[in-house]
């Protein structure tokens, strides 16, 4: 079946079924392999994308969904890293081992999205559902802060 979704701003028609997750027509069909897979239950945060500005698990949410809606992955954040949360990341050096990174920034992106000033609470709260394993929850919040800072001026 020819779904139609307009990923990072260009349209896509793919051949998938409705209920097929989001996550393996991204990667499967489009060839955007930034967003990855995790657990496939939405308890890791590495598949994060955003539909329409908000976080969304891209292993959970069937393809159909985002039929008429934005879709964001990492690769459509920015064309150069200049993204205030890829830059803070950077800057910050938060990666360690790097496979959940998409996820978390794409949270973070989608954090401010919301919130442009979060507090500590605020991170702690939006980014509980993305697990790193190497345990960059200090630098994560701390490039979330900075990030703000950069988007604000």
């Amino acid at each position: 079946m020819a779904i139609s979704l307009t990923i990072n701003g260009a349209s896509h028609t793919v051949d998938a079924e409705p209920e097929t997750p989001l996550l393996w027509v991204l990667r499967d069909n489009i060839g955007l392999t930034g967003t990855k897979y995790g657990c496939g239950i939405a308890k890791c945060g590495a598949c994060t994308v955003m539909i329409d500005g908000k976080k969304a698990f891209s292993c959970t949410t069937k393809a159909s969904a985002a039929v008429g809606k934005d879709v964001t992955t990492i690769e459509g954040l920015s064309e150069d890293s200049s993204h205030p949360v890829q830059v803070a990341w950077i800057e910050q050096d938060v990666p360690q081992c790097g496979y959940c990174q998409s996820g978390q920034i794409m949270a973070a992106a989608a954090l401010l999205n919301q919130r442009p000033d979060p507090s500590d609470l605020d991170i702690d709260a939006a980014m509980s559902d993305n697990i790193c394993r190497c345990g960059t929850y200090r630098r994560i919040r701390s490039a979330i802060h900075r990030a703000a800072e950069i988007a604000q001026g």
